[in-house]
């Protein structure tokens, strides 16, 4: 197969908390000396895609803010296109707070004057956030989450919870699902990051550590698929698996084998 495209997960692909994953050098290198247009796509919402480029410039990788989208840009893209005047309450980072501020989104810290609540990864996230996100929902008209992930990996191999665990503690209380989840595998994501890519799906493929995001994000899109075993999915893991990847590769560094053809 001749790929022209590769859409590229961070958290647990290239990177666990603040070190790079090993062989992610080596399999970015080899996209690149491909030929590749590389896109990093990450559910990970705290960071803009600049302060993404900063975090891999630190970690040796030279990496333009505009090849990387994440799923705090993707939910600042959404809220400014359909939101823009509305009242919008937050549960989540200071990240993804200044990306809202960048999109001249209008904020609320009154939850009772919510129209859109937002819940998101945050690390302070406390009971009075789950309380004020309880408020929130009582009026709010519209519910949104920036993305599906309920646990993340770092470092240590161990896996932490993510913003899908705030969003569905937020909702559980209020009895009440989100009207949307971007990030992966969302269209609104997808379809950012296509238009982005520029290329066919089928000439492009995707690969990350997450069968529920990653793996159903490419397959959406009718693009190969390859999941990598140095983030949040273990060997232990593959027999269950759904949906399943074309390939299976223990770290990015394997990725040459999928171009090749030789897995």
């Amino acid at each position: 197969m001749d790929y022209r495209g590769a859409l590229v997960d961070l958290d647990g692909t290239v990177y666990r908390g603040g070190e790079l994953v090993p062989g992610a050098l080596d399999g970015l290198d080899t996209l690149r000396e491909r030929g590749l247009d590389v896109l990093f796509v990450t559910n990970n919402p705290t960071r803009s895609p600049a302060a993404y480029a900063d975090r891999l410039a630190a970690l040796g990788l030279d990496v333009a803010p505009d090849r990387i989208l994440s799923a705090g840009a993707v939910t600042a893209t959404y809220l400014a296109e359909n939101h823009a005047e509305d009242r919008v309450f937050v549960i989540g980072s200071d990240g993804l707070r200044a990306q809202f501020r960048e999109r001249d989104l209008h904020m609320t810290e009154d939850p009772e004057r919510a129209d859109v609540v937002v819940t998101s990864h945050d690390f302070g996230f406390d009971y009075d956030d789950l309380t004020a996100g309880l408020w929130a929902l009582r009026e709010a008209e519209t519910f949104v989450g920036t993305d599906p992930d309920l646990t993340y990996p770092d470092a240590d191999g161990r896996d932490f919870p993510g913003s899908g665990a705030i969003t569905r503690a937020v909702g559980g209380v209020a009895r009440r699902e989100p009207d949307h989840v971007f990030g992966k595998p969302s269209l609104e994501t997808l379809d950012l990051a296509l238009a982005r890519i520029d290329h066919a799906p089928s000439e492009c493929f995707v690969v990350g550590d997450r069968p529920d995001t990653d793996v159903a994000f490419g397959e959406r899109a009718g693009m190969t698929t390859a999941l990598v075993l140095s983030g949040s999915t273990r060997e232990s893991d593959l027999g269950a698996l759904s949906p399943r990847p074309d390939y299976v590769l223990d770290d990015l560094s394997d990725v040459e084998q999928v171009l090749d053809g030789t897995v």
